[in-house]
């Protein structure tokens, strides 16, 4: 017995498979925006939360030295 092809069948293994790689595209092109708004450098302002040398940090670095 001889399998009839089905043309149908061609077009929808197609159709999904390019479905799944342009969720995938999409995705990752989400993910790497996301990544970069997450590493942007903070607005300069006068109450920043940067480096600061206390006293804590003096002592420590001192201990470092000997």
């Amino acid at each position: 017995m001889r399998k009839t092809r089905n043309p149908e069948r061609r077009r929808f293994l197609k159709t999904l498979g390019m479905g799944t790689a342009a969720a995938g595209a999409a995705a990752t092109v989400g993910h790497i925006t996301l990544a970069e708004a997450e590493t942007a450098p903070a607005k300069n302002t006068e109450t920043s939360q940067q480096y600061r040398e206390t006293d804590h940090i003096r002592t420590f670095y001192a201990t470092l030295r000997d």
